[in-house]
């Protein structure tokens, strides 16, 4: 008897409790549902239904079964689908959690140029600040730059979490004070706050000197990274931001980095922003194509 039919057949006599509406949803007869878990009953020497008149339950063996075969089903599911798209254009649906800050930054314009290369793709990003389940979430892959040691996932390095001090020109002119981490208490901040991240001090290293900075009184505070971005560009005060989020302003001369001989520890953030993905799809051809082409987004802005 052919495996893959076998294997089918049990899962969904499985998943309906009983031959017969087993075999309704596949349009088999329930003789053959019988005969092919039967089948596989004999190949491994276990039963894997406890049978009665009134009922059927797995057992022991047939519940470890039932996970191996979801899972095989699963891969040549998932590897037929690969083939498929390696020999045609990339098509289907493609779920991406992400920061909200990551949005305007870079992933806004990446995702639109990636929809452009793949018009038969269906993309659905979610933005939020979450470090979300990929599985009970059905994502196929998220960008974060948190925690990376976490099983069944894979991470790959995109871009550099270095953090700058930046301010605007604006800011800059109408308050002269040099900026000196022992003048920090005298300069308006804006400071983001998240849970991951310390409210009292901040590391800063100059080459091998570690200094511990009192944060000082913020003149605005948000757990919204991109709120408190538009009062940096308006001048509003100085404010710590990643690289990948200051490289343009820095760029079109909206936003002046200071203090580069320092650099800030990137805390319990992270020094990378990675891309996260399951490890049994680490040959999806979806994935891999937007992580290959996020990559190029960034390297293409000396961001990679």
């Amino acid at each position: 008897m052919d495996k893959l039919s076998a294997l089918t057949m049990f899962v969904a006599t499985a998943d309906h409790g009983s031959f017969s509406r087993a075999a309704e949803h596949l349009g088999k007869t329930p003789s053959a549902l019988t005969k092919a878990v039967a089948h596989l009953e004999g190949e491994l020497g276990a039963r894997l239904f406890e049978r009665s008149t009134r009922r059927m339950a797995l057992t022991e063996a047939g519940h470890i079964y039932l996970e191996g075969a979801r899972q095989a089903l699963q891969n040549l599911h998932e590897a037929a689908d690969e083939i498929d798209q390696l020999q045609s254009e990339l098509r289907g649906s493609l779920r991406l959690s992400a920061p909200p800050s990551f949005g305007p930054a870079f992933l806004n314009e990446a995702s639109i140029g990636f929809l452009r290369a793949h018009p038969q793709i269906r993309l659905q990003v979610d933005l939020n600040e979450a470090f979300v389940d990929l599985v009970e979430g059905g994502y196929d892959l998220a960008l974060r730059d948190g925690p990376i040691d976490l099983p069944g996932l894979i991470a790959r390095p995109l871009t550099e979490n270095r953090i700058l001090l930046c301010a605007s020109p604006d800011y800059l002119q109408r308050n002269p004070l040099p900026v000196l981490p022992e003048t920090f208490a005298q300069h308006d901040w804006l400071i983001y706050r998240h849970p991951a991240l310390n409210r009292n001090y901040w590391w800063l290293r100059l080459g091998e000197q570690r200094l511990r900075i009192e944060q000082p009184a913020p003149r605005l505070t948000s757990d919204s990274y991109d709120f408190l971005l538009a009062h940096l560009l308006a001048g509003q005060g100085l404010q710590f931001c990643p690289q990948w989020s200051a490289a343009p302003y820095l760029a079109s001369g909206q936003l002046v980095q200071l203090l580069g001989e320092y650099r800030l520890e990137p805390d319990a953030l992270g020094p990378w922003v990675h891309a996260l993905y399951l490890s049994h799809r680490r040959s999806t051809h979806k994935v891999r194509a937007f992580i290959e082409h996020l990559t190029a987004f960034l390297g293409a802005r000396g961001l990679s």
